[in-house]
């Protein structure tokens, strides 16, 4: 499938409005705010178990195909934020996994032609996670607390260094930390290895940021030291 060809376009295309026409809907109080949040964990959650059953039942498990990649992560936590909302999950979430699995629709790196069900699965995985996030913010009206931004990359990078240890010792590439993908995508703009990594931080970084703005406590409540605030300004 061509990257921004006409399937790829209509299924960025349908993430979108299921994120916005979801999120817009709870926040209306037109669905059950909090069952459509439950709805969303436990399908996300049963389309990854899906998903490890058929492809460990023909590849196996081995160290260069466990669920260690960032979106993979990503996703658990946009499932335990889907059914617990704490707080510091719905952070992570909507942090890493914006930016992670926006990144991952956008330059889909797949591995198996379209329409076959590796692809498909891709794309519900890495748009289910969006939607999730947009009806945990938006639409659920879940609180965010005062340095949020900074917790959520703070998690992000010790992840990755844990992930950095693991390549180390057993020679993996997880997050492409030791090479990048073979489709094109944005670490091909950054530079070579490891220029990049440092790079893709500080675009993660930026992404955040940008992230944040829509969310981002009023001057009055930071300067009062509240911490905790609705994230209101979008989709009211």
């Amino acid at each position: 499938m061509p990257v921004f060809g006409w399937t790829h376009g209509l299924l960025l295309a349908g993430t979108a409005v299921a994120a916005v026409g979801l999120a817009w809907l709870c926040r209306l109080k037109r669905l059950w705010r909090r069952g459509v949040r439950l709805a969303l964990g436990c399908g996300l959650a049963a389309n990854e178990l899906a998903w490890w059953g058929f492809r460990y039942s023909h590849e196996g498990v081995h160290l260069t195909n466990l669920p260690f990649q960032l979106c993979d992560v990503t996703l658990w936590v946009s499932i335990v934020a889907c059914l617990t909302a704490i707080p510091v999950a719905i952070e992570f979430a909507y942090f890493a996994g914006l930016a992670g699995a926006g990144m991952a629709l956008l330059t889909p790196d797949l591995w198996s032609p379209w329409p076959s069900y590796p692809a498909l699965y891709f794309f519900a995985a890495h748009g289910g996670i969006v939607v999730a996030c947009a009806v945990l913010v938006f639409g659920d009206g879940r609180p965010f607390r005062a340095g949020a931004i900074r917790r959520a990359f703070a998690l992000l990078m010790g992840y990755a260094a844990a992930v950095g240890a693991f390549n180390a010792v057993f020679r993996t590439n997880y997050m492409y930390l030791c090479s990048r993908p073979q489709n094109p995508s944005l670490l091909d703009w950054l530079g070579p290895w490891p220029v990049y990594l440092g790079g893709g931080a500080l675009v993660g970084l930026a992404l955040f940021w940008l992230l944040w703005l829509p969310v981002r406590p009023p001057r009055s409540t930071e300067l009062a030291g509240e911490g905790v605030y609705p994230a209101r300004r979008i989709l009211k």
